[in-house]
């Protein structure tokens, strides 16, 4: 019987791709604890609690990096956990500079990893190393060796495990103490992955019944590749027998044991009959609950239902037709299992979406870290408030979003918050206010961005605007013309740029990105009070409901997210002012804009139209139509040929019938009715 060789390459990669997972998972958790540690900078003891979770985390993703072969991050790793292991030893105490070395660290060992997977070139560690060591207390001086580089780590053979000098010091404790230490092999298979079965859950097994001492990737006689741990245990040999299945073989650990014999171990040690069993109970491993799905896959089963989406709405259409043909008593069975369907088909769209979902806290960490440099460039005193994080949203967006949070950001600390002096001087603590909330509404995501600075002085936009010509000398703006200013390419209130504020292009890439999303961006602006930037975006992008229309005999869907309120208005309660239609609404005017004069459709004579009320509260418009078809669920299709492209149509879908039916943008409606008003 012939075997199949094994694909190296395919599993390495595929274990990378779980290292850097669980490294992105790592590195939130030391962004976020870090900036808890920094409250207890100079204080005479640190929670202990917290400065254990710190150091189980770098050290997992220093023996991760070990495993990969990433020697920068593991070094970096290694050098901070040296100084938290003195930190919860008390042989030191939380400086400022220890503070601003860990920071450092971390940042460096994201760009490290970042660098790694993205094929790009590590970058130079050794002066972050460097400041690193020279916060760890002398005590600790003997991890290091003096004839090496700053950051290098002493290793020596033991057996065929080369061991730094910290783990030999691990190990001799170890056995010290009455353990014993065994050498774990673990033999990747796609059999095994399929089941959840790899080398990070292995690990975490091993880490639930001793101490994993060292571990390393090592290369089988049949060109393989496998996974050696050095692991001390209480536990008895009868551990590791229901892991026979997994690939995990194991033998004892002998410190003059050839290479080769600690590479190929025996097969599963299992205790002779006549060995009494002693009473304690074997270690019970906790299930592995949690799959890693890269998110194309997520897409691709996106796409699916989707797909199936359009087939339901096919059998729906035909189902009418056979209506008119058919007796209703012969079709009702189908009728009711094309209801089922339909909710069957929902429950699984909102069941992949979940899948999806993420918390925007993700978001909002990251900004933690970006905020606390900022604050110290510019020598303000900044206070971050944050609510809502646990708010779910599409990792696809969640990732587009980093950019515009983190130019609002850098805006509100650049050009909104005032220095200390000039808070005191208008009355207000010097500490100034940044807060970043979330929340739902509907399909919609709400994220705030607020700060109680300085305000923006529409004045003096519209001097720097028509200095540069983009108003004429005598127009008013409106919260809603400065911030379209504001998002002007290349529009600057600075002559020149800092570090923190750019040339004027981090606005624009705001908006472009948001409309890009399908989201918009309002301004609310007092000054001397401060400024509220408002993001409303949809939950997802690839399915949506939506309402069918009618206007000039053309068929139009718009996402129903988008659609505050529909009304019915006679033509009579029409207001013409200045070539601008309007209706009076809800105590102030509601702005029209007449869809088939917009795409230059046949216009029909005077009658009773509907209004689709879109927008935000301060700033909707009514988008007319001629009749409402109905409600649906449509799969959103981009359209990317930029000579296909046009403005106010988002994309197209299909409604069962074959024919393509485009989606308005109602943002863009209303952007086309403020830039024509």
């Amino acid at each position: 019987m012939s075997t199949e060789p094994t694909d190296t390459s395919a599993l390495f990669a595929e274990f990378l791709d779980d290292f850097f997972a669980e490294c992105d998972e790592h590195l939130a958790i030391l962004r976020r604890d870090l900036l808890v540690l920094e409250t207890f900078v100079e204080k005479p003891r640190v929670d202990r609690p917290l400065l254990d979770e710190l150091f189980r985390s770098f050290h997992t993703v220093k023996g991760l990096a070990g495993m990969v072969g990433v020697k920068d991050a593991e070094q970096l790793a290694h050098q901070m956990e040296s100084y938290l292991r003195a930190l919860r030893a008390e042989q030191t105490s939380l400086s400022t500079d220890a503070m601003d070395a860990l920071i450092a660290g971390v940042q460096m060992l994201e760009q490290v990893i970042a660098a790694r997977r993205d094929r790009k070139e590590i970058p130079d560690t050794a002066p972050v190393i460097a400041q690193l060591a020279a916060i760890v207390p002398s005590v600790l001086a003997p991890i290091h060796s003096p004839s090496q580089a700053v950051g290098k780590i002493e290793t020596r053979r033991v057996g065929a495990f080369a061991l730094s000098a910290e783990q030999n010091a691990r190990l001799d404790t170890a056995i010290a103490s009455g353990a014993s230490v065994w050498v774990i092999n673990f033999t990747p298979a796609p059999a095994l992955a399929e089941r959840g079965v790899n080398v990070n859950a292995i690990r975490a097994r091993l880490g639930k019944i001793g101490e994993v001492i060292h571990a390393e990737p090592s290369v089988t006689a049949q060109g393989g590749i496998a996974f050696e741990f050095l692991v001390a245990t209480s536990a008895e040999a009868s551990a590791f027998v229901a892991w026979r299945d997994d690939g995990v073989t194991c033998a004892p650990f002998s410190a003059s044991a050839t290479p080769a014999s600690i590479t190929k171990p025996a097969s599963v040690v299992e205790p002779p009959p006549e060995t009494s069993v002693k009473t304690t109970a074997t270690p019970s491993l906790a299930p592995m609950n949690i799959v890693r799905v890269d998110l194309a896959r997520l897409d691709e089963l996106m796409r699916i239902v989707g797909e199936l989406v359009i087939s339901r709405a096919r059998l729906e259409d035909n189902l009418k037709r056979l209506e008119a043909r058919v007796p209703s008593a012969d079709v009702r069975a189908l009728q009711e299992t094309n209801q089922a369907i339909e909710r069957q088909l929902r429950d699984l769209r909102e069941g992949v979406m979940r899948v999806r979902l993420v918390p925007i806290g993700e978001a909002f960490a990251r900004m933690q870290f970006v905020l606390r440099d900022l604050a110290r460039e510019s020598q303000k005193k900044v206070k971050l408030e944050l609510s809502g994080q646990e708010t779910e949203i599409d990792k696809f967006i969640v990732e587009r979003l980093m950019d515009p949070l983190l130019h609002l950001v850098r805006n509100a600390v650049s050009h909104g918050l005032e220095l200390p002096a000039e808070r005191a001087a208008r009355g207000k603590p010097s500490e100034g206010k940044l807060a970043l909330r979330a929340s739902t509404a509907g399909d919609l995501v709400i994220i705030e961005i607020e700060d109680d600075g300085a305000g923006i002085d529409a004045q003096k936009i519209a001097a720097r605007a028509r200095a540069l010509g983009l108003i004429e000398t005598e127009t008013a703006l409106d919260a809603a013309a400065v911030l379209d200013i504001l998002c002007t390419a290349g529009f600057s209130t600075r002559e020149q740029a800092d570090l923190k504020s750019g040339r004027g292009v981090g606005m624009s890439v705001v908006k472009n990105t948001l409309q890009e999303l399908g989201g918009t961006l309002t301004l609310d602006t007092q000054i001397g009070r401060g400024t509220r930037f408002t993001i409303q975006i949809p939950l997802t992008l690839a399915i949506v409901d939506a309402l069918i229309v009618s206007v000039s005999g053309q068929t139009f869907a718009v996402p129903q997210p988008l659609v505050r309120e529909v009304i019915l208005v006679q033509p009579s309660a029409v207001t013409v002012m200045e070539n601008n239609e309007m209706i009076y609404y809800r105590g102030g005017v509601l702005p029209l804009v007449r869809l088939a004069r917009f795409f230059g459709l046949a216009e029909k004579p005077d009658h009773a139209f509907h209004a689709l009320v879109v927008g935000s509260a301060t700033n909707p418009i009514g988008i007319t139509v001629d009749h409402l078809m109905g409600q649906r669920e449509i799969v959103v299709r981009a359209i990317t040929d930029p000579l296909a492209q046009v403005p106010a149509i988002a994309g197209a879908t299909e409604l069962g019938d074959g024919r393509a039916v485009l989606i308005l943008d109602a943002a863009a409606l209303t952007r086309v009715r403020k830039n024509n008003a």
